[in-house]
């Protein structure tokens, strides 16, 4: 199997709601390199795998998943206490509250070099974060300024938070490669499909089932690639752990015997490709055809999955910034 992933990432992600219809109070997520390996909420008021890999952690902690379902019913407590500090900070009553802290870190198994992130968030936007190259914690709203000087003060906790990001982080993350190996460092193509919703509607290019994450899709006409009336979606996963994503091409003013010209191309981490020219035929739609289209009837929303924004490649603050409405829709869609 070739060795095409140099940077492996562990996050979490705590949030606790108020107010919220549905939703638990507390939720926590744990991702590596992406894919949803733990959870634990207020509903359910368990830390428990999501992948049957990360079951092999017991053979070496027997306890860990007692011991971290312990912790996380503490932290309950603690965030949702934060929100009534924030609350009272900001001069807020009632309506919706959600309090956010996404940390993590990064490894290059090349390198061997990590980096890490730890930050909190309130209502969608940045609050406080932690710098762990000056080793300061950094507050973007005045709001956040006497947690900040409370903090840095803190002499053991600094000590601490850099310790979890450089040293502890780094060692489960392997330790969670390790287990996982042959499913985080597989390769699977996707299915590529051609929809339309109407006959004036964008052409869209669906590719779904891949993995990894590092992936791109893309139009091409005579094998040169557009970048006019093209539009590219974010890589978004799946709920089976593989991702999907779309690249639209307005086709209004295409004529018919230039459509042969045109494909969309996928391509995959580490040079594999699928490529599908444009045929009316191939095309799904809900709306009928005269001309051998098929006549299939399908919703080009994909409510039925789950959609969330892909954090790979943003900063920490993107990610956070992304991650209610990640959440949202996955704890929803159970």
């Amino acid at each position: 199997m070739s060795h095409y992933c140099k940077i492996h990432s562990l996050k979490y992600f705590y949030t606790a709601a108020s107010n919220v219809p549905n939703f638990p109070e507390f939720v926590v997520v744990g991702l590596v390199d992406e894919v949803q390996v733990e959870h634990c909420d207020s509903n359910t008021r368990r830390f428990v795998p999501r992948q049957d890999w990360m079951n092999n952690v017991t053979e070496e902690d027997s306890e860990y998943w007692d011991r971290n379902t312990e912790r996380l019913l503490e932290a309950q407590q603690t965030f949702k206490g934060n929100i009534e500090i924030l609350k009272q900070r900001l001069n807020q009553t009632g309506g919706v509250h959600i309090f956010q802290n996404m940390y993590g870190c990064e490894w290059d198994d090349e390198t061997d070099e990590v980096n890490g992130y730890y930050q909190f968030g309130y209502d969608g936007e940045d609050f406080i974060s932690f710098d762990l190259k000056t080793e300061t914690w950094i507050a973007p709203v005045q709001q956040a300024v006497p947690t900040k000087h409370k903090w840095d003060n803190d002499k053991v906790l600094v000590a601490y938070r850099k310790q979890y990001l450089t040293q502890i982080c780094p060692y489960w993350l392997k330790k969670y490669v390790k287990f996982g190996r042959s499913s985080l460092m597989r390769k699977d193509l996707p299915s590529v499909s051609l929809l339309q919703k109407t006959p004036s509607s964008p052409l869209t290019c669906h590719a779904t089932g891949f993995y990894p994450d590092r992936a791109d899709l893309f139009w091409k006409k005579d094998e040169e690639e557009l970048h006019e009336d093209v539009v590219r979606g974010e890589i978004l996963p799946n709920h089976d752990g593989s991702f999907q994503m779309s690249a639209d091409l307005d086709v209004s003013g295409l004529k018919d015997e230039d459509w042969g010209r045109y494909s969309c191309v996928f391509h995959l981490a580490g040079g594999q490709e699928v490529s599908k020219r444009l045929d009316k035929r191939d095309i799904r739609t809900n709306w009928k055809t005269n001309d051998g289209g098929q006549r299939l009837f399908i919703s080009l929303s994909f409510s039925h999955v789950c959609c969330w924004r892909s954090c790979c490649c943003s900063a920490p603050s993107d990610r956070l910034h992304h991650w209610t409405h990640r959440l949202l829709e996955e704890t929803t869609s159970r």
